[in-house]
């Protein structure tokens, strides 16, 4: 896993330059919102469950034929697959948060999902709203402590919606 600063210094090393000032301004941005970054992930992780939640009961009151039978989240089963999948959603969205950079998602989650939900009948429509759900959690949760942190909340939970929007893994 890279985060922003080994992408840089990578990106550069590979050229075989310096950091010029492009580099040095991305550098500064990332290191700038360090103790903020940090802020959050202590909240995600404080609420995770929290967030899981109540992202998932939004999600089931906004589609309900989920949980009826032939939904992909009925039986016990089932249900708990749905769930656990969201908490890996909101677990690699901190990894990228606390990293600045996305590509952990395409390492860790994206890459092999499309087989895997074929595999398994999985609707993408789903999965993609209950990602944004989790980003409108956790915005209300951060709003509720008074943090100001949208704009690098927002990147990973709409990578990876981006990502699984643009595959086509529904049946």
């Amino acid at each position: 896993m890279q985060d922003a600063i080994t992408n840089i210094v990578n990106r550069y090393d590979v050229k075989g330059s310096y950091l010029d000032k492009f580099a040095v301004d991305q550098l500064s941005s990332y290191f700038k919102t360090g103790l903020l970054r940090i802020k959050v992930i202590q909240l995600i992780n404080s609420k995770a469950s929290f967030i899981v939640k109540e992202a998932s009961a939004q999600l089931y009151s906004e589609q309900p034929e989920l949980l009826r039978p032939g939904g992909n989240s009925y039986t016990t089963r089932r249900y708990a697959a749905c769930l656990r999948d969201l908490e890996y959603y909101l677990r690699y969205a901190s990894y990228a948060i606390i990293a600045g950079d996305t590509n952990v998602l395409n390492e860790r989650v994206l890459d092999g999902l499309r087989d895997t939900y074929n595999s398994l009948s999985v609707p993408i429509a789903p999965t993609v709203r209950g990602i944004q759900l989790l980003k409108e959690v956790i915005l209300q949760e951060l709003s509720n402590e008074n943090i100001e942190a949208e704009f690098f909340i927002v990147e990973p939970f709409s990578y990876m919606c981006r990502a699984l929007s643009e595959q086509n893994i529904s049946r």
